[in-house]
């Protein structure tokens, strides 16, 4: 998967699948990331925040939404494109979401 930046009120954040994303995901929900329910938005919506969690740690910027306050930020739609993105349909970009 290729770069990706999801817009949350505006600023780009960046959003990759990473070892601590996945052991993120496990602290929050109990089950290893091969355990996500890829029909589940719920689990689909913790991935994505992990994901931008641990990205922007990575990349030594504070991400400070909890995962409710990133929850109530984004939409389904804003799902879809994550996946459709991370499932290799293009080489990275970005995932829009206008301010609220």
């Amino acid at each position: 998967m290729g770069k990706l930046e999801i817009f949350i009120n505006g600023e780009a954040w960046p959003c990759r699948q990473t070892m601590g994303a996945m052991l993120r995901f496990k602290r929050e929900t109990g089950r290893e990331v091969t355990e996500l329910d890829g029909g589940s938005l719920s689990d689909l919506c913790t991935y994505l925040w992990c994901c931008v969690k641990s990205a922007s740690s990575a990349d030594g910027r504070d991400f400070g939404l909890s995962l409710m306050e990133f929850a109530d930020v984004i939409d389904p739609g804003v799902l879809r494109e994550w996946l459709r993105q991370a499932e290799g349909a293009d080489g990275g970009g970005t995932v829009e979401k206008k301010s609220v």
